[in-house]
């Protein structure tokens, strides 16, 4: 197994392949809105003669951005979301330029929930979140039965740890 900067093992699990097409569908869903941009310049430039060439660019630049957001990022995303629960805490890892690794110490855990709204439901995925007094934490696109296993698991452990304290 590798092993983190920090010398801690690299967490195993890891989230759900659905969550691809998931993100990439939410992707274009909110790239729509980026395409207000240029067509509001365009709009604006029709009525006070502005550069019309400055409408290409900003399409063009909508473009890539969206582009990105939907065909590469969602698959780079995946392959390096990690996590790990264990008796003790929870263990994130996120991240590829910049990794984020996130400990939860389960005698932090306040509570655990499921979230899913439709574009998840229609993949059969859930967002198991984690808050703590700290903030919320989450762990995006489990498939249902997974994340329904692991908000009991973590919410069991949570109270198992609670009572030793």
């Amino acid at each position: 197994m590798k092993r983190g900067g920090n010398l801690r093992q690299i967490p195993e699990q890891q989230i759900d392949s659905r969550a691809i097409p998931y993100w990439r569908w939410s992707a274009g869903i909110n790239s729509l809105f980026m395409f207000l941009v240029p067509a509001a310049y365009y709009g604006a430039s029709r009525l006070w003669h502005w550069p019309a060439w400055i409408t290409a660019v900003l399409l063009i630049m909508v473009l890539a951005v969206a582009s990105f957001f939907i065909f590469v990022k969602p698959e780079i995303k995946w392959k390096t979301w990690r996590y790990e629960v264990s008796e003790q805490e929870i263990d994130l890892l996120r991240g590829v330029f910049v990794k984020t690794r996130t400990l939860i110490p389960m005698a932090r855990v306040q509570h655990v929930d499921t979230r899913q709204g439709p574009l998840l439901r229609h993949y059969g995925l859930s967002t198991v979140t984690i808050s703590t007094a700290a903030g919320t934490h989450e762990i995006p696109a489990l498939a249902d039965d997974v994340a329904g296993i692991l908000r009991d698991r973590i919410s069991e452990l949570a109270r198992v740890v609670d009572e030793d304290v």
